[in-house]
């Protein structure tokens, strides 16, 4: 017995809602047709979910999240992150390999892998470290990491500080033919600093982080790409001078990918109201300038993708302030909507355009077999009301993870019922 999607609306390729049915059976999308071609006619047997009038979008994919499991599950766990996940519209994320243990051993991938099978409810992609530890001294074996799962290799959390490490990492990924993708961070410039270096670290009398600190790491790393000819992904960009280096390397035909989150698209240091550690995340928001240059990136194709860095952390270490505090805001379950309710409903970009960067770009360049709304995919779904105005509460978080700076910001576009080959595993009602 399959199940019909009925009186949904889907994009028809011109940015238009169109009003269409979906069958699914056995985990594929098998037939896609006019309202009057749906059900009615077909034969009996199949279960119906009411769309409603609503979106129906690919299921969402997110290539930078934190589920903080094993070690950390006092912050989320991969069960919380996962239906966290699924309430945001996503189908499919990759979680980050700095946990405890991190992830340097094929025994660690399998855990993971494991544990989301058996708990999780969403698509769980695991990274591997590209250091031992990630102390940026050892690499790790890839070839076994490879073997036991991993589909790209990163130290996220903290950057490779030497170039020769990394310019090996690289030639030994290329062989592989696997990414490495770069949290880039020179550890000279930010030791210390819980902020952007500006207005608000001077008011504040804080110690800032420049953009510098960023921008040499992906200046150095894009010339290693070069060199060794690997897919090089930079994670959460937040500079001007980031956003230029990553332009000209692309004109140059270098194998560069990058993404953006949407508070460095949203918000910049004059935004912080005061020393709520919740607004402090790492990259830290960036001066209005660099934001400009983010969407503007974003817009001609220079940044590719949007991700979340969803990164929870427990009240009790957010209320440490704001030099004591750990780096991260969540951000599964509102980045959908606040991207739709700043960018598509005024009219700064289409839906398609929005989608595209959290479906099928991101499976693109990583390689990924979903993404897409068509007859044979992977029935990865998700059902968005486009209407209905909500605030955005914390407190209602399936995460463990009530970190925001959004609390409160009225936003349309939430995600109702998200589908993973075939099975719902949120629905809101």
């Amino acid at each position: 017995m399959g199940t019909w999607i009925v009186n949904g609306k889907m994009l028809d390729g011109d940015n238009r809602l169109v009003n269409k049915n979906i069958l699914i059976e056995n985990g594929k999308i098998t037939s896609i047709t006019e309202p009057k071609e749906g059900p009615d006619n077909q034969s009996d047997g199949h279960e119906r979910i009411d769309a409603k009038g609503q979106l129906i979008a690919p299921g969402l994919i997110d290539m930078h999240v934190h589920l903080r499991e094993p070690g950390f599950e006092h912050k989320e766990t991969i069960a919380t992150g996962t239906r966290s996940a699924a309430r945001g519209g996503f189908t499919t994320i990759a979680c980050m390999p700095n946990t405890r243990p991190v992830v340097d051993t094929p025994e660690t991938v399998r855990y993971i892998l494991d544990k989301a099978e058996t708990e999780g409810v969403v698509r769980v992609l695991p990274y591997g470290c590209i250091t031992d530890n990630q102390l940026g001294r050892e690499l790790t074996d890839f070839e076994a990491l490879k073997d036991a799962g991993v589909f790209a290799f990163t130290d996220d959390g903290v950057g490779v500080q030497s170039a020769q490490m990394m310019k090996d990492a690289m030639a030994k990924a290329a062989e592989l033919g696997m990414p490495i993708v770069a949290h880039c961070e020179d550890n000279t410039l930010v030791v210390g600093a819980p902020v952007n270096e500006g207005a608000f670290s001077r008011k504040h009398g804080l110690k800032g982080i420049p953009n510098e600190s960023e921008a040499i790491h992906v200046g150095r790393d894009i010339l290693l790409a070069e060199a060794t000819g690997v897919h090089y992904h930079v994670c959460h960009v937040s500079t001007e001078q980031s956003v230029r280096l990553i332009r000209q390397a692309k004109q140059l035909g270098i194998k560069v990918t990058a993404e953006v989150c949407p508070h460095h698209l949203l918000l910049s240091d004059e935004d912080i109201p005061g020393l709520d550690a919740n607004w402090k995340m790492n990259p830290p928001l960036r001066s209005p300038r660099d934001v400009q240059a983010c969407i503007e990136g974003i817009e001609d194709g220079t940044i590719d993708i949007v991700v979340t860095d969803h990164a929870p952390h427990s009240e009790e270490e957010k209320a440490k302030g704001m030099q004591a505090a750990p780096f991260g805001i969540v951000g599964f379950e509102t980045a959908f909507p606040l991207l739709y309710t700043h960018f598509v409903l005024k009219g700064k970009w289409t839906l398609q355009f929005l989608l595209d960067r959290m479906t099928v770009k991101p499976a693109e360049i990583f390689g990924l077999p979903w993404g897409t709304l068509q007859e044979g995919a992977a029935a990865d779904l998700t059902l968005i009301d486009l209407d209905t105005e909500k605030e955005v509460n914390p407190a209602e978080f399936l995460s463990k993870g009530r970190n925001t700076p959004f609390t409160g910001w009225k936003l349309k576009g939430w995600p109702t019922r998200t589908i993973v080959a075939g099975q719902v595993v949120w629905s809101e009602a």
